[in-house]
């Protein structure tokens, strides 16, 4: 910890990953707030950036996966993907240079607040019992069967989920980020006035420069894969299944 605050028993350590996290919540606040501070019926600018990417994540996310009824979550799952997004690009900031999602517990709460709202929306649109028959047991199935199915649609649907929708994105960029320093480090420490260190730095280099360029678009993609299945899991809740 960089620092510790102690409230009685209490003690909360401060790290850099929440500073990090902190600092990204400004970020994207500041910048959405910029881009509609005088918002004009011809956007321009950084109004145009963000109308962009709203309407990314309304037309291309919610209402193809969760249709029309997908509007009313759209802030939630713009939200999602621009923190998400702003977090992982964390990984090539020079002075920062990590990526907080690569800490599990970050996506882990992520796929939680999830997991919170599709299941109890699930049962409030559909009713408890159509909501989690639909959910373990699919139709024209033999019923002997379901034996077999119920257990594992339980096991896929509410336990397995929520991990493999956080583990994916914390694996995604915690290999990036090892793939980086890796590549940094040897860059730095192999180079020597030798032919054979020049060759090994400059090579470490040049896959340097390729995988930084190659986890920008991982950062952008991991955010979307995200955001997708945090859609589609509404969905599931929103619509029978």
């Amino acid at each position: 910890p960089l620092f510790v605050i102690e409230l009685g028993s209490l003690s909360f350590a401060i790290t850099k990953p929440l500073l990090v996290m902190f600092g990204c919540v400004v970020v994207v606040i500041a910048f959405f707030t910029y881009a509609f501070r005088n918002a004009k019926i011809v956007p321009r600018g950084a109004q145009n950036v963000a109308e962009y990417g709203y309407l990314f994540v309304r037309d291309g996310i919610a209402r193809d996966t969760i249709g029309k009824q997908g509007d009313k979550f759209v802030p939630l799952l713009f939200s999602f993907f621009f923190f998400v997004w702003v977090l992982n690009f964390m990984s090539i900031v020079p002075g920062i240079q990590f990526p907080v999602t690569s800490r599990f517990a970050i996506p882990l709460s992520f796929a939680v607040l999830v997991y919170l709202l599709w299941v109890p929306l699930g049962v409030k649109r559909q009713g408890a019992g159509a909501f989690f028959k639909g959910m373990t047991m699919p139709k024209d199935v033999p019923k002997l069967m379901y034996v077999l199915l119920i257990p594992i649609e339980i096991l896929s649907n509410f336990i397995v989920r929520p991990f493999t929708h956080s583990v994916r994105l914390f694996a995604n960029m915690f290999a990036g980020h090892m793939l980086i320093v890796t590549f940094s480090v040897a860059a730095w420490y192999l180079f020597s006035p030798s032919i054979i260190g020049i060759i090994g730095s400059a090579a470490s280099f040049t896959v340097l420069v390729g995988l930084t360029g190659f986890e920008m678009l991982i950062q952008a993609l991991q955010a979307y894969v995200f955001t997708l299945l945090a859609a589609v899991y509404i969905n599931d809740a929103v619509n029978a299944h």
